[in-house]
């Protein structure tokens, strides 16, 4: 395990036209990629909040036949907790409130010494000792 898809990063892959270096990063870096059970739940809620369509059916059988049975799915576990209620108190006290679960997935990326591969940056910038790299062009 080396690097955590983000969600924009999975979704990505599903797309008519990917963006060619992102599906270049992921097929070299196969065996290393792991998604965080946060980021489950936000492919599975995308999907099922769209309309029964020959779309949401293959986005299924993407979700199912591809994501969640070759990428491991790590738990927002106790570990991962703690360093989210340290960092969530240290940016509240500084005025910053980050999303909860950006810092869910924050905290899944440091606890298993990983490296986010985001498109979101910003969202992400606020939390200490976190690595993260963009696979997006540009």
């Amino acid at each position: 395990m080396k690097y955590l898809l983000d969600t924009n990063v999975v979704s990505e892959l599903v797309k008519p036209n990917p963006d060619p270096r992102v599906m270049e990063l992921c097929k070299q870096h196969q065996s290393e990629l792991v998604i965080g059970a946060p980021i489950w739940h936000e492919l599975q809620f995308g999907c099922y909040r769209m309309p029964h369509s020959r779309k949401r059916e293959l986005i299924e059988i993407f979700l199912e036949e591809v994501v969640h049975t070759n990428l491991l799915i790590l738990p927002y576990d106790e570990h991962a907790a703690r360093w989210h209620a340290m960092e969530r108190a240290r940016l509240t006290r500084e005025g910053r409130t980050p999303s909860f679960v950006d810092g869910q997935i924050a905290a899944i990326t440091v606890t298993n010494s990983l490296t986010l591969i985001t498109r979101n940056f910003n969202d992400y910038i606020v939390f200490a000792g976190l690595k993260w790299e963009n696979w997006h062009r540009g």
